[in-house]
């Protein structure tokens, strides 16, 4: 079981602005690029990358597809922060 995961994530308040997000990475757009435009997260300025981080310390829902969902894929969240927009790059 993996202690840590390295993540980049676009925050945004509204589940409409996320989803579409995701369209455009379907179509190609760079994830750090999208981050830099949309994110309300200070680490939208770095492309949306939060660096290594372990197990626990992010809030639940974003730990669940941290630690569990499918790596390099975009997958849309929501927490009391908003909705984000998560790819996880790995874990270990």
């Amino acid at each position: 079981m993996a202690n840590t995961a390295h993540a980049l994530h676009i925050l945004v308040k509204h589940k409409e602005i996320a989803e579409d997000i995701i369209k455009q990475l379907g179509k190609g757009a760079k994830f750090q690029t999208l981050a830099k435009k949309y994110s309300s997260c200070p680490s939208g300025k770095k492309g949306g990358d939060l660096g290594e981080f372990r197990r626990g310390q992010m809030v639940p829902q974003f730990d669940k597809i941290a630690f569990n969902g499918a790596i390099l894929e975009p997958h849309l969240v929501k927490t009391k922060f908003g909705w984000h927009v998560i790819k996880v790059l790995y874990r270990t």
